[in-house]
């Protein structure tokens, strides 16, 4: 099974969690001092918040997955349409636990896609280097003669995760 997941950074937490708190009809699923999360089913999605420094908008996009075998199909596809996928095994990002894969689409839209395991106690950090969407959006971009290739590898396609201070 897959859910949508949307990540949004914002100025104020407790501003931000009451208006989606209306908006979807629920509380927060997770509810700490600087994030928020929904796990909702109509409409099925993973809708998270939070205050980590960047400034408010879209921080990122996702897709997750219950299984593995799921992320691993994801990873193929991306692959096959010609995008290179930075894996992540094991991480701890916003409170929990999981294997990720991150890109960037044509336009520098990041993307994640993911299976959590488990929870922490501790926000997390990624381990995907420091790079801003228009890094991503430059070094990901396809290439042609007139615009030589920014870097060799997956690896510069990913943003960090969920610290919003780059992503």
């Amino acid at each position: 099974m897959k859910r949508f997941h949307v990540h949004v950074s914002v100025a104020d937490l407790n501003q931000a969690v009451g208006f989606y708190s209306t908006l979807f009809d629920a509380q927060p699923s997770v509810l700490k001092n600087d994030y928020a999360k929904w796990m909702l089913d109509d409409p099925r999605v993973n809708f998270a918040i939070s205050v980590r420094g960047a400034a408010p908008g879209l921080a990122h996009l996702g897709i997750q997955v219950d299984s593995a075998a799921d992320l691993q199909r994801i990873a193929d596809s991306l692959g096959a349409a010609g995008r290179s996928v930075f894996e992540q095994k094991d991480e701890a990002c916003c409170y929990a636990r999981g294997d990720k894969g991150w890109i960037s689409d044509p336009s520098g839209i990041s993307w994640e896609t993911f299976r959590t395991f488990g929870e922490t106690t501790e926000y997390g950090r990624d381990a995907a280097p420091q790079t801003t969407v228009a890094e991503v959006a430059a070094c990901c971009a396809p290439q042609t003669t007139a615009a030589p290739k920014v870097a060799e590898s997956a690896a510069c396609c990913a943003p960090t995760c969920c610290d919003g201070a780059k992503a």
